[in-house]
């Protein structure tokens, strides 16, 4: 097994930068340490659905790119993770001004790793937990980008 990344926590934020569907949504990056990450979003009128609750495909991201956060935490440099199942379970509807997720690794193996994430809803003052999921994570060799070497 290839010793974990010394520099996980620049890798987790490229994975947050670097993805065009992720920025669009808002997600940002809050938190990260070995096997755990920490995201939140600002919510605006594109994450609503017909009725004006948060659209669960919104809900569904945020669960599962925070739970990629968690897991790239703790593989090797020249590897990524990438989801290859996932469960939520939408508890309430979501209704607020912004969502906080935290993802943390349950199992991390050599090809296959387990994260759990919740969501919470900020309501006024307090949090309520609207959706919990567990997803399976592949550990895949990264692909160099454009005129990079591999290592």
């Amino acid at each position: 097994m290839a010793p974990p990344n010394p520099d996980f926590q620049k890798t987790v934020l490229n994975i947050f930068q670097k993805a065009p569907f992720v920025q669009h949504l808002g997600i940002r990056l809050f938190e990260v340490e070995r096997g755990r990450c920490s995201t939140g979003l600002e919510l605006s009128d594109i994450h609503l659905q017909q009725d004006g609750f948060v659209h669960a495909g919104v809900l569904a991201t945020l669960a599962d790119h925070t739970a990629g956060g968690a897991g790239a935490t703790l593989v090797a440099k020249d590897e990524a993770v990438l989801s290859v199942e996932f469960k939520i379970n939408l508890l309430r509807p979501a209704v607020g001004k912004t969502l906080r997720c935290t993802a943390q690794v349950l199992k991390a193996g050599k090809r296959l790793t387990v994260v759990e994430s919740e969501v919470f809803v900020a309501v006024d003052e307090t949090e309520k937990l609207v959706a919990k999921a567990v997803v399976t994570l592949a550990i895949v060799q990264k692909i160099p980008a454009e005129g990079e070497k591999k290592e």
